[in-house]
C-alpha cells in the first residue's frame, strides 16, 4: 500500500519541502534535525523558475515574492574590462517564458518560510536536537519511509548499499556580504552579474531583505577539510590574489578591504544508488551534492522533494523509490554535464577565452535563454 508516514533525517531546504511535500499527498512526516536551533549557513540564493513553480503550489511563494529581488537579467561581465558579454533576461521574461519568477534571496529567507509552513501544517512534525548516529532517531509513530536530507556529509547515506560518497571537488568558495549603500557602482542593482576570468569567477547580486550584496568568488583550491567555512589563511588570501591576478583593479580591492571574508571547501558526491529498493531514500546533496556552477543545487533538492512525493502518493513504497531515482538521475547527469561546461567557459584563459567572447556576443538573448529552456522550463511530475 502506498506509505502514509515518514521518517525525514534534516531539516534544510529539501527536508522541509519533502515535509510540505508529503503532506500536500495526505503523507504525515517526522522531521529530525540534530541542530538545536535551524540557522542557515551561507548567504544568497538563486531561485530559477523550475524550482519557484513548486514552491507557488506549496503554498510559499507568496511570501517570498514581498522581500525577494526578481533581478532584470543575469548578466555575464569580464573580470578584466568590466565590459558585458552577454545577458540572460529575467524579471517579467521570466514570468512569460518560463511561466514562473527568478529571485534572488537569503537562504535564511526561504529556510523560514519553509520552517513557518512545516510548523503551521498538522501533518508535520519537528524534532530539533536529534543527533542521529548509527541508529535511526526513535520515531513517535511506525514509519513506513525514511528520506534522508541530511546534505553531503549525510549520516543515513551508509544505510543505502551503493551509495555515493562525498569527496573534495577541488574548487574553494570565497564569500563575503557587502553593504548596498558601500557597493561600488559597478555592482548592478537590479541583476546577478557573473564576472568571469581566467581562473576564476565571481558571481553577485542584491539581497532586497538585507539591503546587502552577496558576493562569492569561486576558484580552484586546495582544502580537503570537512569544515563548512573557516576565515581564509594569510596563504588562502595569496592563493586568490594570485587566481584573480589581471583582474579588474575595482574587484581587487573589495577583496583587499573585507574583514568578513570566509572560505568556503565546495564537496561534492560521486554517483551511486539513491535508494535501497525497500524503504530508504536520499534526496538534495545527500544523493548528488553538486558544485554550484549551474546555480542549481537548491533547486535539484526542492525538485527532489516535491517528486518524491508524487511518486509515494499511489504506489507502494519500494516500487515510487525505485521510478523516483529512475527519473530524476538524468536529470541531475545532466545538470552536473552542464556544471562542468560552465566551468570550462567561466574559467577559460587565452585563445579559448578570447573565442568565448566572441561567441557570447554574438549570440542573442533570446538564443541565450533557449538554451535555459530545459532547467527554467521543467515542470515537475504532477505539477498541477
Amino acid at each position: 500500500m502506498p506509505v502514509e508516514h515518514a521518517a525525514i533525517i534534516g531539516a534544510g531546504i529539501s527536508g522541509l519541502t519533502a515535509a510540505l511535500s508529503l503532506s500536500r499527498r495526505g503523507i504525515s512526516s517526522e522531521i529530525f534535525e540534530q541542530a538545536g536551533k535551524l540557522t542557515e549557513v551561507g548567504a544568497g540564493l538563486q531561485v530559477s523558475p523550475n524550482a519557484s513553480r513548486i514552491l507557488a503550489e506549496l503554498g510559499i511563494l507568496e511570501g517570498l515574492s514581498k522581500v525577494w529581488l526578481e533581478p532584470d537579467a543575469i548578466r555575464l561581465i569580464s573580470g578584466s574590462s568590466l565590459r558585458q558579454l552577454a545577458a540572460v533576461p529575467a524579471g517579467s521574461f521570466a514570468h512569460e517564458r518560463w511561466g514562473a519568477p527568478y529571485g534572488v534571496l537569503h537562504r535564511t529567507t526561504l529556510q523560514k518560510a519553509l520552517l513557518a509552513a512545516v510548523e503551521a501544517d498538522p501533518l508535520c512534525r519537528l524534532h530539533l536536537g536529534v543527533r542521529m548516529k548509527s541508529s535511526l532517531p526513535p520515531f513517535e509513530q511506525p514509519a513506513d519511509l525514511v528520506i534522508g536530507a541530511d546534505g553531503v556529509w549525510s549520516k543515513l547515506r551508509p544505510s543505502v548499499p551503493g551509495s555515493p560518497w562525498p569527496r573534495f571537488s577541488g574548487n574553494v568558495a570565497y564569500r563575503f556580504t557587502i553593504d548596498e549603500d558601500e557597493a561600488p557602482g559597478f555592482l548592478d542593482r537590479t541583476s546577478v552579474s557573473a564576472f568571469l576570468g581566467g581562473a576564476a569567477h565571481l558571481v553577485c547580486y542584491p539581497l532586497k531583505e538585507t539591503r546587502s550584496f552577496n558576493m562569492v568568488a569561486i576558484t580552484a583550491g586546495n582544502i580537503a577539510s570537512q569544515a563548512w567555512q573557516s576565515v581564509p589563511t594569510a596563504e588562502q588570501r595569496a592563493q586568490l590574489r594570485a587566481r584573480l591576478s589581471g583582474w579588474n583593479a575595482a574587484i581587487l580591492s573589495l577583496f583587499e578591504t573585507q574583514e568578513n571574508l570566509t572560505f568556503w571547501p565546495l564537496f561534492e558526491t560521486t554517483s551511486g544508488a539513491w535508494q535501497d529498493g525497500r524503504k530508504t531514500v536520499l534526496i538534495g546533496d545527500a544523493a548528488h551534492a553538486m558544485m554550484p556552477f549551474a546555480a542549481q543545487g537548491a533547486a535539484m533538492a526542492i525538485e527532489d522533494a516535491y517528486e518524491l512525493a508524487a511518486f509515494l502518493s499511489n504506489r507502494p513504497v519500494a516500487e515510487a523509490l525505485v521510478l523516483f531515482e529512475k527519473h530524476r538521475a538524468p536529470r541531475i547527469a545532466r545538470l552536473r554535464q552542464r556544471g562542468a561546461f560552465n566551468r570550462f567557459a567561466y574559467h577559460a584563459k587565452g585563445p579559448i577565452r578570447i573565442g568565448r567572447d566572441l561567441v557570447l556576443g554574438l549570440k542573442p538573448p533570446q538564443s541565450l535563454a533557449a538554451d535555459l529552456d530545459w532547467i527554467y522550463g521543467y515542470r515537475a511530475l504532477h505539477l498541477p
